[in-house]
């Protein structure tokens, strides 16, 4: 029986979105060298400057038509003016609803709170960010939006997540005496929701108080649930507590698709300078093996990728280092190599 073929989408964006995807992609060389059950074969594609110098457009239909020939998408970074063109560009044009963001501390990352391990899910497309609005003479407004089927997939993907990955409890976040006409009806939801799952607590906090606690108690979440707006500003405070952005990545999944990415931005100063730190890009790269069923490479991987971390010999500058961002690939790539 022949291996299992993987079509993966590579998007490098913009900054230092390449920087890390180049790092990523030694890594994924070396999983390739060495699987023995599959076989990845890479569709690289363009989004943002390089997509504009060669289609005239930020996020042209050959990128959005060849994700749809993909398995899988492992992004990097997409910077202004193109940022909202892009980000939407995937997430609306393949219903990626599920913003999934792990804020899990790992060894060696100088991390703020050793214990940190929860799930924060960000609604993808509704909400604050969702684009709605108009400046009528002294009025500028910007609607939160949100439908019924919206509410309901990501409630319920949520308590799916939680039953997946072996989570005891569902945090919904909100400002429910506030926003009444949004966030009232979704608490009440999830609260019906819940009842489907018995077996995963339900509760609910204001974002604010939940915002604190991922400061002071991480250890007492495990999937929260958060508005758009909200949950891009809850997970970087999550990243705060685990060591930095360059630890912090996501999955942008929906019902047929997985777009992987660091959470990071693409930080201009610092691009095409082989000196950011690629673990955020190389985890994002763990998530997307756990999304296409290879759970044993994604634990090789973010085993190869502790190891780094707590040897301590090849650390970027942030981790008060001198390596670089391809010394990083190409040291996780070789413990892989040596795991064989």
């Amino acid at each position: 029986m022949g291996k299992k073929q993987y079509r993966i989408g590579i998007i490098p964006g913009d900054g230092i979105g390449r920087d890390v995807i180049r790092a990523a992609q030694i890594v994924l060389d070396a999983i390739n060298e060495t699987a023995t059950t599959f076989t990845m074969n890479f569709k690289r594609m363009d989004t943002g400057d390089a997509a504009v110098a060669k289609y005239g457009n930020p996020f042209p239909k050959e990128t959005l038509d060849g994700i749809a020939e993909t398995n899988a998408v492992l992004f990097g970074a997409a910077g202004n003016p193109h940022t909202v063109a892009v980000l939407m560009g995937f997430r609306l044009s393949y219903n990626l609803y599920a913003n999934v963001r792990p804020i899990k501390s790992l060894p060696g990352s100088n991390a703020m709170k050793t214990n940190a391990n929860l799930i924060v899910v960000r609604e993808n497309t509704e909400g604050l960010y969702r684009g709605v609005g108009y400046i009528d003479g002294d009025y500028h407004v910007n609607l939160r939006v949100f439908t019924t089927k919206g509410m309901e997939r990501i409630l319920r993907f949520c308590f799916e997540l939680a039953r997946k990955e072996g989570r005891k409890k569902v945090t919904f976040t909100h400002k429910a005496h506030v926003l009444t006409y949004t966030d009232e009806p979704m608490r009440r939801m999830f609260y019906e929701m819940g009842k489907e799952y018995p077996d995963i607590v339900a509760e609910d906090m204001t974002i604010d108080a939940c915002a604190m606690q991922v400061v002071m108690h991480p250890e007492r979440f495990d999937i929260v649930f958060a508005e758009n707006a909200n949950g891009d500003i809850l997970s970087d405070v999550g990243a705060g507590v685990i060591g930095g952005m360059g630890f912090a990545y996501a999955g942008n999944i929906g019902d047929t698709m997985g777009v992987f990415e660091p959470i990071h931005g693409t930080a201009p100063k610092y691009a095409d300078k082989d000196v950011v730190n690629p673990i955020a890009a190389i985890m994002a790269s763990k998530m997307m093996f756990e999304y296409l069923g290879e759970a044993k490479t994604a634990a090789s991987l973010e085993k190869a990728i502790i190891d780094v971390l707590t040897e301590g010999r090849v650390r970027t500058y942030d981790l008060g280092g001198h390596s670089s961002t391809t010394d990083v690939g190409e040291a996780i790539a070789e413990k892989l190599r040596q795991s064989v």
